[in-house]
């Protein structure tokens, strides 16, 4: 039984996101990332780690940081 509290993730591991950061001073060096891992909510928003091939590190994106990925 899923608890009601806990918001259920709009993505999923290995999904492409398009990732738009919301701070204006946090450059991304690519706008397609593949989700690497579902994190907790932190308030009432979900968190994701994304990477990108472009980049050797990963980042942590809020949901509405986040957009599906149109398949080209």
């Amino acid at each position: 039984m899923t608890n009601p509290r806990v918001p259920i993730s709009k993505f999923k591991v290995g999904q492409t996101v398009d990732f738009s950061p919301s701070l204006r001073g946090l450059a991304a060096s690519a706008r397609l990332y593949k989700v690497v891992r579902v994190l907790p909510t932190e308030g009432r928003e979900r968190l994701y780690r994304i990477k990108t091939i472009a980049e050797a590190f990963e980042r942590v994106a809020r949901e509405s940081e986040l957009a599906a990925a149109s398949a080209v």
